[in-house]
C-alpha cells in the first residue's frame, strides 16, 4: 500500500431531481492496490462508480487521475485516460460474435479494414487467464451467463487499464469462474494496476482488498482504511450504523379461517443450490428470506412456484397439495409470485392499468367466465385501484406512465385479485421510494392475514421491520432462523457473510 494515488475523488455530490445519490463522497485509490467499495443497497456506489467511469457528471466536486484533474465527458473518453468497469449489468450485444464483443468501438485495424488477427492474438491469452475456452467466433448469447460474465471482465483487460472497477463480478461466476478471477486480480496489483473492488460478499472484500472505503446514504464513513485494522463488525457497523436498541413498530397480521394449514418444505435438494432445506411458514406471519447471491435465497422462491424441481424433498401448500410443477400449475394452485423486476416480467407497460390487473384472475385463471368485458374488468381495477391506494388518474391510463411506487402496486393488485394461498415476493420494493415502499409495506401485513408470505429482499432494513422472522441462506444451507431481538441487520449481514450468528 505504499504505491502513489491513481485515482482520487474529493467531495463530489450528485442528486437526480430531488433524490441525493451523493453527498461530498470521498475514495482514494492507490497504484498497486485492491480497494473495497462497500455499502448497502442505495448507499450511493453505484452513482459513484457512473461518476468515476463517465456515465454521469456529478454535480459537484473533482477527480484526479495520477495525479492531474480530470473531467470525463462519457465512459469513452474515461477509457481512454485508462479507466476500465466491469459492470453487474452485463454491457454487451448477444447478436455478436465473442470477439466482436471484446472491440467495442476499438477494433486494432489494418488500414481501413478490421485486423481480426491482432484482435485474436490480444484476445486469446486474457481468455486462457480467465479459463473461458470459447471459439472467439461463437455468438455471444449462445454463451451461459457465468461466461459472458467472463467475457465482460475479458473486454475490460484487454485495454491494460489504470484503473479497473469491477462490480460485483463474480455474481454470475461458480467457485471456480471465482478463484480464477481473484487469482488475476491478485497479478493486476503486482502490475501496479489501481482496482476498485465491488461486492456484497464481505467476506470475499476482506480476504483479497488492501484497503476500504464504505459509503452509507451517498456519504463516506469509512475512507481508505487498512484492511488489516479492520475486523467484520466494524465494518458491518459502518454500513449500517450503529445497532438500534428499539423495536420497529409492525402490525400483526390475524390469520383467518380460509387456510387450513401452513406452507411446509421439507428436506428440499436442488443440486448446487439448495442442501437439506426445511422450513414451515404460517398464514398470518410474515417470514424473509436473506442471503448474498448465489446462496439458495432466490432459489426458495423458484422451487416454491415451481421454476425448479428438486431432486429430493417435498413441497406441501397450505391446502395439503403437493407442490406445483411448472408456473402455469402454480398460479392454478393458488402460489403468487411477485417480481421487483416489473419493466421486464411484472407488467405490461404499454397497456392500460384495467387489462394489467385482469391478467392473473380473469385470463389466466378464468374466474370470470369465458365472456369478459372491458367494462366489469375497469370497474374491479377500480375498486383495486382505491383499495390499494394507486395513484392514477385513470385505469385507462398505461402502466408506464405511473410512478415506480403505483407500477409495483399494480403488480401487486394483479395477484391480490386472484387471492393466493401463498404469496412469494422477490425484492418487491425495488426501486421505490420511502413513501411508496411504507404503502407496499401496509399491503404486505394486510395479505399475510390470509396468505402465506414469504418475502425475499436485498434490504435488510425492509426484513427487519417487515417480517416476523427470518431465514438466513448461507452457501445452500439455511444457517439461521432470526426472529425477535435477533432479527436485526447487523446479525443478519454476519450471518450471510460467514454461515454463523
Amino acid at each position: 500500500m505504499t504505491g502513489a494515488p491513481m485515482l482520487e475523488v474529493s467531495g463530489v455530490g450528485k442528486a437526480y431531481g430531488g433524490v441525493t445519490a451523493l453527498r461530498d463522497a470521498e475514495l482514494t485509490v492507490r497504484e498497486g492496490s485492491v480497494h473495497a467499495l462497500l455499502g448497502e443497497n442505495g448507499a450511493g456506489k453505484s452513482t459513484l462508480i457512473k461518476v468515476v467511469s463517465g456515465a454521469v457528471a456529478p454535480d459537484r466536486g473533482s477527480l484526479r487521475l495520477g495525479g492531474h484533474p480530470v473531467s470525463f465527458s462519457s465512459t469513452a473518453h474515461a477509457a481512454r485516460h485508462g479507466v476500465a468497469v466491469v459492470s453487474q449489468e452485463l454491457n454487451l450485444f448477444p447478436d455478436l460474435d465473442v470477439l466482436a464483443n471484446l472491440y467495442p468501438m476499438r477494433e486494432p485495424t489494418r488500414g481501413p479494414f478490421r485486423h481480426r488477427a491482432a484482435m485474436v492474438a490480444r484476445a486469446e491469452p486474457v481468455l486462457a487467464r480467465l479459463g473461458l475456452d470459447v471459439d472467439v467466433r461463437r455468438e455471444l448469447g449462445t454463451l451461459s451467463l457465468a461466461q459472458r460474465q467472463l467475457v465482460e471482465i475479458a473486454k475490460a483487460l484487454i485495454t491494460e487499464p489504470r484503473v479497473l472497477i469491477l462490480d460485483e463480478p463474480t455474481s454470475a461466476l461458480d467457485e471456480i469462474g471465482t478463484r480464477r478471477l481473484l487469482n488475476i486480480v491478485r497479478v493486476l496489483r503486482e502490475r501496479r494496476v489501481a482496482v476498485v473492488f465491488v461486492s456484497h460478499i464481505l467476506e470475499e472484500a476482506m480476504a483479497l482488498c488492501d484497503e476500504i472505503t464504505v459509503l452509507r446514504d451517498g456519504r463516506t464513513v469509512l475512507s481508505a482504511m487498512p484492511r488489516a485494522e479492520l475486523d467484520m463488525d466494524r465494518v458491518v457497523t459502518a454500513m449500517l450504523g450503529e445497532r438500534s436498541t428499539t423495536t420497529a413498530d409492525v402490525a400483526v397480521a390475524r390469520p383467518s379461517d380460509r387456510l387450513a394449514g401452513g406452507l411446509r418444505v421439507q428436506d428440499i435438494e436442488v443440486p448446487g443450490r439448495l442442501h437439506g432445506l426445511q422450513f414451515t411458514a404460517e398464514p398470518g406471519e410474515i417470514v424473509g428470506v436473506a442471503g448474498l447471491v448465489g446462496s439458495g435465497h432466490s432459489a426458495i422462491l423458484e422451487v416454491i412456484a415451481g421454476l425448479c424441481s428438486p431432486s429430493a424433498g417435498r413441497i406441501i401448500l397450505p391446502d395439503g397439495r403437493s407442490g406445483p410443477s411448472g408456473l402455469r400449475a402454480a398460479i392454478a394452485a393458488g402460489v403468487a409470485l411477485v417480481s421487483g423486476d416489473r419493466r421486464r416480467i411484472g407488467l405490461m407497460l404499454d397497456k392500460p392499468v384495467w387489462e394489467n390487473m385482469a391478467q392473473i384472475r380473469s385470463v389466466a385463471l378464468a374466474r370470470d367466465g369465458a365472456l369478459l368485458t372491458p367494462g366489469r374488468l375497469r370497474t374491479r381495477a377500480r375498486e383495486l385501484v382505491s383499495r390499494l391506494r394507486i395513484r392514477t388518474a385513470d385505469v385507462d391510463l398505461p402502466c408506464g406512465l405511473l410512478s415506480g411506487g403505483n407500477q409495483q402496486k399494480v403488480v401487486l393488485a394483479k395477484w391480490l385479485a386472484a387471492e393466493p394461498t401463498v404469496l412469494l415476493l422477490d425484492d418487491p420494493t425495488r426501486g421505490v421510494d420511502v413513501g411508496g415502499k411504507a404503502e407496499i409495506h401496509a399491503l404486505l401485513r394486510a395479505a399475510a392475514a390470509n396468505t402465506v408470505v414469504l418475502l425475499c429482499s436485498t434490504d435488510l432494513e425492509e426484513l427487519a421491520a417487515l417480517c416476523d422472522r427470518v431465514l438466513v441462506m448461507y452457501r445452500g444451507r439455511l444457517c439461521a432462523t432470526l426472529a425477535g431481538e435477533c432479527l436485526d441487520p447487523h446479525t443478519m449481514l454476519h450471518a450471510m457473510n460467514t454461515g454463523t450468528t
